[in-house]
């Protein structure tokens, strides 16, 4: 009877017992103060909440825990569980990743938006075969360049130091006659601090929380392209996830894209007015620099087509039905 009893007891125990919880560690290239940052850090606590702390996940910003070219890596390889990168800085591995990269192609966030809903399905096949599943995209505000100097046609280019991220950046680089420099988002200050670099194309985003005005003095609106930032799971992992839980952290997926979202749309005044308000001059690039700029976005995007193949075909079509 006392054993019975006692069995009894610890299967009841056994079945009320929670489950362990799992601590996720999530790597983020961008500064804490970014957006994409502190959406992540939002997205974090509503993973908490919405799987009554089964899972928590503990967000490393600055590139902290993995720089971020090696983020992908870190989660592909089950280092860490989950993960934020700008998928185009791996175009190389796959050219569907620099869909979001393509000049003058998609200029503003609907339109973006519509390029990321063609590209989707196609990008998370790719990510699939990777041990990779996409939960949620955010985009950054238009890009615009960045100068040391006045610039007003691409011969003003010539020779100057640019920073790039992507496949994109270093062959607009070229195309242009600057010298393409390979750098992290968390190293930019120091680059242009010491003159390892002297431009970039970016968001106002990314030049207002590094406060480049302390090194550059122009920033041109050309609105190129809007790149998204992707914050991915470990399909391993993720299989082993209850329903519920999966169902939790979808559900936060969805508010944290929404949010993200808005927050990039609402960041990209207050970005050009703070660059403003640090000194540097701020517009939109003349007609000159525009049409050539546009010229080499032509010769970028028959490129990418190239690269892409029927699979770029298929975005580009897709998007443009739109």
């Amino acid at each position: 009877m006392t054993k019975t009893f006692t069995a009894l007891a610890l299967a009841t125990a056994i079945v009320a017992a929670p489950a362990l919880a799992e601590d996720w560690d999530m790597p983020m290239a961008y500064s804490a103060t970014n957006f994409h940052s502190e959406n992540g850090a939002k997205f974090a606590e509503c993973v908490g909440a919405g799987t009554n702390g089964e899972i928590n996940i503990t967000v490393h910003p600055s590139g902290s825990l993995f720089k971020g070219a090696d983020i992908k890596r870190a989660i592909q390889t089950g280092q860490v569980p989950i993960g934020e990168r700008l998928l185009s800085g791996h175009q190389n591995e796959n050219a569907v990743f620099g869909f979001d990269s393509v000049p003058f192609l998609a200029t503003s966030f609907e339109d973006s938006g519509k390029l990321m809903a063609a590209a989707k399905p196609k990008l998370e096949e790719v990510l699939a075969d990777q041990n990779l599943t996409l939960l949620y995209s955010v985009p950054w505000p238009p890009q615009g360049l960045y100068f040391n100097k006045e610039v007003n046609s691409v011969a003003d280019m010539e020779g100057i130091k640019f920073r790039s991220y992507n496949n994109a950046t270093s062959r607009l680089a070229e195309l242009t006659g600057m010298l393409p420099v390979t750098i992290e988002a968390a190293e930019i200050s120091q680059a242009f601090a010491t003159g390892v670099a002297e431009s970039m194309i970016s968001s106002g985003a990314t030049g207002y929380d590094r406060k480049v005005w302390e090194s550059l003095s122009h920033f041109y609106e050309v609105d190129a392209w809007l790149p998204y930032n992707h914050v991915m799971v470990n399909s391993e992992v993720w299989a082993g996830v209850s329903d519920a839980n999966k169902a939790a952290i979808t559900a936060c997926a969805e508010t944290a894209a929404a949010d993200g979202l808005e927050a990039s749309k609402a960041y990209t005044q207050f970005t050009l007015d703070g660059l403003k308000e640090g000194g540097m001059t701020v517009g939109r690039a003349g007609d000159q620099l525009v049409s050539e700029l546009q010229e080499i976005g032509e010769t970028m995007t028959a490129e990418w087509l190239e690269a892409a193949g029927d699979d770029g075909t298929a975005i580009v079509d897709a998007y443009k039905a739109n």
